[in-house]
């Protein structure tokens, strides 16, 4: 993977294909290894770009916090090294509501925007299954949040792997954790959780999506893809209840359901999550017409 130099580290990301700049961004606890079957997929006339997030896959591990604020930073850094001009922006988990971040801020860049199981609004504990809230809990506390993750590996062990209803392979797994041998270098993962917008905390994290929740409202010029999939509450983070959130609130908006699959949806239905891309970029003439790729006979 090419690597660049971005403030104090480096950012290494996939880089493949010619034509309009579609950025992947994945989220906690995957890397850019997430769009490896969907990338090649989406067809013609679309350049994937795909950068593992500051300190996760092979990107720089600086010693900063990892907040929501130091990913944007970092990822703004990596906007402005690459000089991609005019973007369209895809979004899974935390990757999503980076994204929705970066077009709230850039919306002249912004062609745009898909997302699949993100964080779409500021959220409460009633948004959360009663199974899953002590989970959360722990994550988010002092102590027990350091033990379940640092220690634990909770995340590459037990949540990544019950995320994905087809199953990981021992390679891909082995992919997804090796960024992560040591205590220290799980610390990323560790401030995902605890960036969650519950009740009003952290207040920073809430204020910026506030931020892009106005803009998805009123950028009615930037088209919008929101990905859905077939499960259950423990499963999946949007529901019905969020898909009618999204429907009644962002401007522009497609709904497209993409089958059955869990929290990693990208690792469970790739084909379908690929073609509903393609078929949304050629609705709003999002890359290049085929006739224009080719060479006049």
């Amino acid at each position: 993977m090419p690597e660049i130099t971005v403030l104090d580290s480096t950012i290494s990301y996939v880089d493949a294909g010619n034509g309009t700049p579609f950025v992947f961004l994945h989220g906690n606890p995957t890397s850019s290894h997430l769009w490896r079957n969907i990338l090649p997929a989406v067809g013609d006339g679309i350049r994937c770009l795909a950068p593992d997030l500051i300190g996760m896959g092979s990107s720089g591990k600086p010693d900063i916090a990892y907040t929501f604020d130091d990913h944007a930073r970092y990822l703004d850094a990596w906007f402005e090294a690459m000089q991609l001009g005019e973007v369209v922006l895809i979004g899974h988990d935390w990757g999503g509501a980076l994204a929705f971040d970066w077009a709230a801020r850039h919306p002249e860049s912004v062609r745009g925007v898909v997302a699949m199981e993100a964080i779409m609004r500021p959220m409460d504990w009633t948004d959360f299954p009663d199974s899953a809230r002590p989970r959360y809990e722990a994550l988010r506390g002092t102590g027990t949040g350091e033990a379940k993750v640092l220690d634990e590996n909770f995340f590459i062990k037990v949540a990544l792997p019950a995320t994905v209803l087809s199953g990981l392979s021992d390679e891909d797994l082995r992919i997804y954790g090796q960024p992560y041998p040591t205590r220290e270098s799980r610390r990323p993962l560790l401030e995902w959780p605890r960036s969650i917008p519950i009740n009003g905390e952290p207040a920073n994290v809430v204020a910026r999506i506030e931020a892009y929740d106005r803009w998805l409202a009123t950028s009615g010029n930037v088209p919008k893809l929101l990905l859905t999939f077939e499960g259950s509450p423990e499963t999946l983070m949007i529901g019905p209840e969020m898909i009618a959130w999204c429907a009644e609130n962002i401007a522009s908006l497609e709904i497209e359901n993409c089958g059955p699959a869990r929290h990693a949806a990208p690792e469970d239905r790739p084909e379908a999550i690929a073609a509903a891309i393609a078929g949304w970029a050629d609705r709003h003439e999002l890359r290049p017409a085929p006739s224009t790729l080719m060479p006049s006979a």
